[in-house]
């Protein structure tokens, strides 16, 4: 099984809804690795990692996100282990401040 590391952007009615809280125990829930944060323009930035077919299902349950928000877009690019790293040092997965 392979792996894959993707940065992941996600947009419309997203902050203020729950939605990094919700995403992280999305992510951990599947074991994946990785990071959440909001964004000044409004959008919410993730970086998963993990077997390919969890990250690829953790990638489709974001454009639904928590019930209060509305996902109007879903971006996800491949990633490396430079953004990875970014995580809290010790944590398989952090909620980072907002950039």
């Amino acid at each position: 099984m392979s792996s894959a590391i993707r940065h992941v952007t996600i947009r419309g009615r997203v902050q203020g809804v729950g939605y990094r809280a919700w995403l992280e125990e999305q992510a951990v829930s599947r074991g994946l690795e990785g990071w959440v944060r909001n964004r000044r323009d409004g959008c919410v930035e993730a970086v998963f990692s993990g077997p390919d077919d969890i990250v690829a299902d953790m990638i489709a349950v974001c454009s639904r996100g928590p019930v209060s928000a509305r996902v109007g877009a879903v971006q996800a690019e491949a990633g490396n282990s430079d953004l990875l790293n970014l995580r809290g040092a010790g944590e398989r997965f952090s909620v980072l401040p907002t950039v």
